[in-house]
């Protein structure tokens, strides 16, 4: 499983009602179900994701998080999760708007822009990162909007979003005390606990 579905793992209560939106196969899901004990559901757009999530036995309704999710009545979730998803989604900010309507918390994950190897990359070679973390060339990627950590926090501060906690995950064992002390330079993902 990714570091960042293990780090937020702790900041789900157990039994919390949890979506968890851009579920994919539902792996993570299914590790809260099974080790939290929450009672979870997942929203997905692939179709291949959400009859292998299915397949595990997960609740999962199919739908694009760019449509809206007026479905869902306000505060009907304890915790909504969008782990890796902020940066493929058309419109992160109604997202966001949505996601702190239909739940009390919100967890956000998203790979850091800005990390300096991305940077180092793009100065020295004139070109998008291409790398084991972000593995797609410019025209094939799903990431529509590249986010960094002071992005995602200055978002945070116009919208009224209040950060509860966060957590900067390096690439190396010795990058985490870098990676807190300069999460827009070192953190190679990033994971917010938010709420309104």
């Amino acid at each position: 499983m990714r570091l960042d579905l293990t780090h937020i793992q702790r900041w789900i209560a157990p039994g919390a009602r949890v979506l968890d939106l851009g579920c994919g196969n539902g792996e993570f899901l299914e590790q809260l179900q099974n080790a939290r004990d929450v009672d979870g559901l997942g929203l997905e757009i692939d179709e291949g994701n959400i009859t292998e999530a299915i397949g595990r036995g997960l609740n999962i309704i199919q739908q694009n998080m760019d449509d809206g999710l007026t479905n869902f009545p306000d505060q009907s979730f304890d915790t909504v999760v969008m782990a890796h998803a902020l940066q493929a989604v058309h419109f992160p900010d109604r997202v966001l708007d949505e996601m702190l309507r239909i739940g009390r918390e919100c967890i956000v994950t998203f790979p850091n822009f800005g990390h300096w190897s991305c940077r180092l990359y793009l100065a020295t070679r004139g070109r998008m990162p291409v790398s084991k973390f972000m593995p797609f060339s410019w025209y094939d990627t799903p990431n529509i909007h590249f986010c960094t950590v002071k992005d995602f926090q200055q978002l945070c501060e116009q919208k009224g979003i209040r950060i509860l906690e966060k957590d900067m995950i390096g690439n190396t064992p010795r990058e985490p005390l870098l990676a807190s002390a300069w999460p827009n330079l070192f953190a190679v993902t990033a994971t917010f606990r938010i709420t309104r």
